[in-house]
């Protein structure tokens, strides 16, 4: 069985899960609406469209990815059309958007190297973004992180990561020599003249502001860990690690300290049972929820996630866990650890070290936005306003990570492809 084959057979899967989901969910409220039926149906016909236009074009890119993608997506509709129904039609519209920026994200960015000579020009763009929030951004749930023109709303700081990484990709293919090896010693740490270092503290600084002015922790962790990591692939140099680690614990702690919305944030991760009906009463109820899963959760619609606000966006891992118990939530796990697996291994395999740096990012920001969703929901970390890849409710989102995506197939291309 060719490549090809194996694709479809795992789309044909994901397709099988999303209509018997959403059927399983018509059937406990007692009827079928086809209209509802029909848009799932059109919306797995999208992505055998996507599939069929890449093998046209011999597009040899990871087989993986979107078969991955399509079965969390699935996950993901199945949920919101149970938790809030009256969105699931907005959330399959932008699913099929999303599918549609992969494939022109995998044809765009087939020559990738191409797009190095531009980094200054995707750093300023990203930047742009992100003080646009900061300065513009409407409070939504918590927090500033929405434009808002007319009818349309989104989330900038979902694109500006793309963009971020992109001139972190170019900067450090140009400059890796020089962190690498022109550095000062400061007692067992170096660190490169202060000159190189110059674009990681605004990235830096850029995570700050955000933890301060939009209260989000973490968009904050994964944009700064990201440069983190990304810098650490560059050099080989751990001291990079101790020094930013530094950096980012100094600015949290005079941000708790200071301002009182980023303290009422690390109080409730720290004892949510002091004010379980108010402040703490998202982290308790998400907690219960996962409780009551147990092993194989109450079953679809039979649980009550409804009681967490917000469950569709920032809590729908609870309700997977409380409606699918710890074997659905952990087979969504184990998916997004082999989506994560085929990311670094698209950079592992990489061909030139823009390529290695541009997916080891990517791949790094994909896994810090699960960990730092799961483990806010699971009250391992304090809890943020970043969504789960592919499942929340979200259109920005969904998005965003279909571009992501497109980009790590179309550097898999440069390697042994799928």
């Amino acid at each position: 069985m060719c490549a090809a084959e194996k694709e479809r057979g795992l789309l044909v899967l994901a397709a099988m899960v999303l209509l018997c989901g959403i059927l399983a969910v018509e059937l406990a409220h007692g009827k079928i609406d086809f209209t509802t039926l029909a848009v799932a149906g059109g919306l797995v016909m999208v992505w055998f469209a996507v599939q069929f236009i890449l093998q046209k074009v011999s597009h040899r890119g990871d087989g993986l990815f979107l078969p991955l993608a399509a079965i969390l997506m699935a996950i993901g509709l199945i949920m919101v059309y149970r938790l809030k129904p009256e969105l699931f039609l907005m959330q399959a519209l932008w699913a099929a958007i999303g599918l549609g920026a992969f494939l022109l994200s995998a044809l765009f960015f087939r020559r990738i190297t191409f797009w190095a000579d531009y980094k200054y020009i995707w750093g300023i763009i990203g930047v742009v973004l992100l003080l646009a929030t900061a300065i513009f951004g409407v409070d939504i749930g918590g927090h500033k992180s929405w434009l808002i023109f007319g009818p349309v709303r989104f989330q900038p700081a979902e694109f500006a990561k793309l963009f971020i990484v992109l001139f972190l990709a170019g900067y450090l293919d140009e400059h890796r020599e020089v962190l690498a090896f022109a550095t000062k010693r400061y007692g067992p740490l170096v660190l490169p003249r202060p000159r190189f270092l110059a674009p990681l503290l605004v990235i830096w600084g850029l995570a700050m502001l955000m933890l301060v002015l939009q209260r989000d922790l973490g968009s904050a962790l994964f944009y700064f860990g990201t440069a983190l990591v990304m810098t650490y692939i560059a050099t080989g140099q751990k001291s990079f690690f101790a020094w930013g680690g530094g950096l980012f614990i100094l600015g949290t702690v005079a941000s708790y300290i200071i301002f009182p919305h980023v303290r009422v944030r690390f109080d409730i991760w720290l004892d949510p049972w002091a004010d379980p009906s108010g402040k703490s009463f998202q982290i308790v109820q998400s907690l219960f929820a996962l409780g009551s899963g147990g092993i194989l959760g109450s079953g679809l619609t039979y649980g009550f996630p409804e009681m967490i606000p917000e469950v569709h966006t920032d809590f729908i891992f609870a309700a997977i866990g409380e409606e699918m118990g710890l074997m659905g939530a952990g087979a969504v796990l184990l998916l997004y650890i082999l989506l994560v697996y085929r990311a670094f291994r698209v950079s592992l395999r990489g061909k030139t070290s823009f390529e290695i740096l541009l997916a080891g990012g990517l791949a790094v920001i994909l896994a810090l936005q699960i960990f730092v969703i799961v483990g806010g929901v699971t009250k391992f970390l304090p809890l943020t306003g970043v969504t789960l890849p592919f499942v929340s409710y979200g259109g920005s989102s969904m998005v965003a990570t279909f571009i992501l995506l497109g980009v790590l197939f179309a550097i898999s291309e440069a390697g042994e492809g799928g």
